[in-house]
């Protein structure tokens, strides 16, 4: 801390993420925070995170701007700390003390911005995996914020590119972010042009008309049709969630990017769903810590039990698979195909907030019991929000089972950069021919959805046909 007790609050470990975009900044100099509340935030392809205020204390200038990238470490603002929490400033997690003497000019600290370089491709939050790679953003010269005054004017109208934050306290910027509006879109009718929570709820009451602009997909396609939905009758507006839009401009990235084919078949998984009804019934305290989200070992010392489900053998028979026929384990990189010699399976979790897709790591080394367990804990921290950034990086395959809630086929969209992904809707009974009669057979729907560019529709239905086989006798599964 120097004479003058100004810390540097900096980016905190943000997992495997680097050069992260920086989308909104939540606070302006002079504003007061709180412990915890958030200072701005950023947006990587596959989840938003905010910067938390370390102590309570008071902004004094920024240093970065939106568009910026940054990684862990890099400095964002200083903070002068509330008389309360000015005297024990060496245990701050993630500020520090600037150095004595004068701070070093704006492009000195270029490096801590962030760089020009683009994100490598990845499933899941610019363009859809909010499930590739996200544009890479114009790095600008970070703006040195005006001094801090009793009596300041509002921040001027700008282009969106260039613009500082307008003049709004962090609880009014914490209110519109939880709403869904853009700040910088308020009008503000405060004092000199401060933006109040009336204004943000009126603003969502009645959004200005604007038209909607074509998504940017790089495609030569026809403007998106602007219509006056109001002129044919009463509408209600709501605003995306967040993971909604991260998921839009992935999805709708990945649909026009990728040659999609999607490959039909059933599984017959009689045995299999006896046999899994035959293990739960064996370790009767597996559902109860299934519900609950427990882990761990019992009183005697042994592993907790877990309910299993047929997610868990799908994982396990998809790895078995993926072995049989690499190049749907791989991805495409410019003219080469990476083949990756490790199994990380993705699945789709449905959420309060939206779809987000865990990730179970090297599921290749693990058993059906401890897959299960994994699919719990990371199925019960998504329905939390409390699944952390790299939970979610590095699958090699994804599963999109649907069948909890029914169907019989769909045409699941490829996880960029992954290479091919397995749907799954609800196996339902029917009558099939064994050679001398029909007989009733507990059949599950598998829609595979591929990149044509790679895989070809013959190597496709070999992948169903061996997946299928494996599900109906998981011995396969161990040649």
């Amino acid at each position: 801390m120097t004479a003058t007790g100004v810390i540097e609050v900096a980016v905190p470990d943000i997992g495997d993420f680097t050069d992260v975009p920086v989308i909104e900044i939540l606070v302006a100099p002079g504003d007061t925070v709180a412990i915890d509340d958030p200072l701005l935030t950023l947006e990587s392809d596959k989840a938003t995170m905010d910067v938390p205020a370390p102590i309570a204390g008071v902004v004094k200038d920024i240093r970065v701007k939106i568009g910026d990238k940054l990684s862990e470490g890099a400095i964002v603002l200083t903070l002068e700390p509330s008389s309360e929490e000015a005297g024990e400033p060496e245990s701050l997690p993630a500020a520090r003390a600037p150095a004595e003497s004068t701070p070093a000019p704006a492009s000195s600290r270029q490096g801590e911005a962030g760089s020009t370089s683009p994100e490598a491709p990845g499933p899941s939050a610019e363009g859809p995996g909010r499930a590739g790679a996200s544009a890479a953003g114009h790095l600008r010269e970070p703006i040195t914020p005006p001094e801090p005054t009793t009596e300041r004017e509002p921040w001027p109208p700008a282009d969106a590119s260039t613009a500082e934050p307008p003049y709004a306290s962090p609880s009014v910027r914490r209110i519109a972010r939880e709403l869904g509006v853009q700040i910088t879109d308020v009008q503000g009718t405060g004092r000199k042009g401060r933006v109040t929570k009336s204004d943000v709820e009126q603003f969502l009451a009645s959004p200005p008309p604007v038209a909607t602009p074509a998504p940017a997909t790089g495609l030569d396609l026809a403007p998106w049709p602007t219509v006056d939905f109001e002129k044919y009758g009463p509408v209600e507006r709501r605003p995306l969630s967040r993971i909604q839009k991260i998921s839009a401009r992935n999805l709708a990235r990945n649909w026009a990017m990728i040659p999609h084919v999607t490959q039909n078949d059933e599984a017959d998984v009689t045995d299999l769903e006896a046999f899994r009804k035959q293990l739960n019934e064996e370790q009767p305290d597996g559902a109860g810590a299934a519900r609950s989200g427990e882990a761990g070992r019992r009183a005697d010392g042994k592993p907790a039990g877990v309910k299993l489900t047929m997610l868990g053998f799908l994982v396990a028979a998809s790895v078995a698979s993926l072995k049989a026929f690499p190049d749907f384990n791989a991805s495409l990189d410019g003219e080469e195909l990476v083949v990756k010699h490790y199994y990380n399976i993705g699945f789709a979790a449905d959420t309060p907030h939206g779809l987000v897709v865990p990730v179970i790591k090297n599921a290749g080394e693990k058993g059906i019991l401890d897959i299960a367990r994994e699919l719990t804990a990371l199925s019960g921290k998504a329905r939390e929000g409390k699944l952390g950034p790299a939970e979610m990086q590095g699958a090699t395959f994804t599963i999109s089972s649907l069948g909890g809630i029914g169907g019989t086929s769909f045409t699941p969209i490829i996880n960029a950069p992954e290479l091919a992904i397995l749907g799954v809707s609800r196996a339902a009974m029917k009558p099939v021919w064994n050679g001398r009669e029909f007989t009733p057979r507990l059949m599950l729907p598998l829609s595979l959805s591929y990149d044509h560019r790679v895989i070809d529709g013959a190597a496709a239905a070999r992948f169903t046909v061996h997946l299928g086989k494996v599900l109906s006798d998981l011995r396969r599964a161990l040649l």
